[in-house]
């Protein structure tokens, strides 16, 4: 038995078969070969005549992609962070812990996992809904002004990024690494001292005070710049054709900077009202 692919198809079928009884002298065949090449030269020109596949019909990534993956996770959160708020803000702490590792387990992987990142994000939602809540009741409003603020430092991230007036160099980077490392160990050393008891202030010896508002400003615009450095990789990735998976990733690294950015100035204003 012949394939059904071939014998059905009009390039592959049988002429005997599509053309009724055969005739003598192959007449018929002839006439329908010169039919079937008809319907192969009207097929092959309409294909080269279709429009070509775009990104999403060939898997590659795309910044609708971004956009959608961002924006679902970034719902979660707020959505995760609005019910620990209401029924749970204790639950703060086992937020931070588990969105610190799966944050890291996250950042170290090679390819993206939607249900890591996921967790990741529920996790963080648990952390922000809780710590919220908190300064919420200590210094009323101040939750208001900090996603204000986040919003804003965001939009111009993205504004200075699109004029083209910052470009991501290597230099760039390099300098960008550098002060987040140095702002990381800062940080550590504030908490050792906390933990310690030397020093004062509900924030640590080093993160109170004006010098506390100086180090969260300075943390601010290490923020903002990893938002440029974000945005540069997302559009490196759309030009250079990414599988669409990536959009977790690109979606990610985009969470992490605004929940970042957002406890930096929830800091910043709390010092100010304190």
């Amino acid at each position: 038995m012949a394939n059904p692919v071939f014998s059905n198809s009009p390039v592959f079928g049988d002429p005997k078969s599509q053309s009724g009884r055969p005739q003598p002298g192959g007449t018929v065949y002839a006439e329908s070969t010169a039919t079937h090449s008809t319907i192969d030269a009207a097929t092959l020109d309409q294909m080269y005549g279709a429009p070509a596949a775009t990104t999403r019909e060939t898997g590659r990534l795309t910044y609708d992609d971004v956009i959608m993956k961002t924006g679902g996770l970034l719902a979660l959160l707020v959505v995760t962070g609005a019910a620990t708020w209401a029924l749970a803000p204790g639950l703060w702490i086992a937020g931070a812990l588990v969105g610190l590792v799966l944050g890291l387990v996250n950042a170290f992987k090679r390819e993206p996992s939607p249900v890591l990142i996921t967790l990741y994000t529920v996790a963080q939602g648990v952390f922000l809904g809780g710590i919220s809540a908190f300064y919420e009741a200590r210094y009323p409003g101040i939750v208001g002004q900090a996603v204000l603020g986040t919003l804003a430092v965001a939009a111009a991230a993205l504004f200075v990024f699109k004029s083209g007036k910052v470009r991501v160099t290597p230099k760039f980077t390099r300098w960008l690494i550098l002060a987040m490392v140095g702002y990381l160990v800062f940080s550590l050393l504030n908490v050792v001292l906390m933990l310690v008891g030397v020093g004062g202030g509900e924030f640590g010896p080093l993160r109170s005070g004006g010098l506390g508002i100086l180090v969260g400003l300075f943390a601010v615009g290490l923020a903002a710049a990893s938002f440029i450095v974000d945005f540069d990789a997302i559009k490196k990735g759309v030009d250079a054709g990414a599988p669409r998976k990536m959009a977790w990733s690109a979606a990610f690294g985009l969470i992490v900077t605004l929940v970042w950015l957002y406890l930096e100035i929830l800091r910043i204003l709390a010092i100010f009202r304190n």
